[in-house]
């Protein structure tokens, strides 16, 4: 039942994903320009030159921020990557203290080795 669980939020995660490929791609393009127009303001001499780089750049920032919910199929893509590197973990079972006869076995053949 857990495995069946698990494979359904996969299935949904990656619809969420595909559905935000456009915008995914769209943040990096506009990441991309934002960042090339920074260290071309940064470079530049002349006012005019300045004023181009910082239009392009704002050009760049707004679109970054309307791609903003390509953030959600980010975070679907990495729940997944995280979903598949745990898929066939074994869980480590911890088992209470509290249960005196949880090693009874292992302590029974230790007392009669000793005898």
């Amino acid at each position: 039942m857990k495995k069946f669980l698990m494979f359904g939020i996969a299935v949904v995660l990656g619809i969420i994903a595909l559905s935000s490929l456009g915008n995914i791609i769209g943040l990096i393009v506009s990441v991309v320009i934002a960042y090339f127009s920074l260290k071309q303001f940064l470079k530049s001499d002349t006012f005019g030159g300045k004023l181009i780089w910082a239009i392009i750049g704002m050009f760049g920032l707004i679109s970054t921020f309307s791609n903003l919910p390509a953030l959600a199929g980010i975070l679907a893509i990495y729940l997944l990557y995280v979903g598949y590197k745990n898929w066939n973990k074994v869980e480590k079972t911890t088992r209470s203290s509290k249960d005196p006869f949880e090693s009874f076995d292992q302590q029974w053949n230790d007392m009669k080795s000793k005898f």
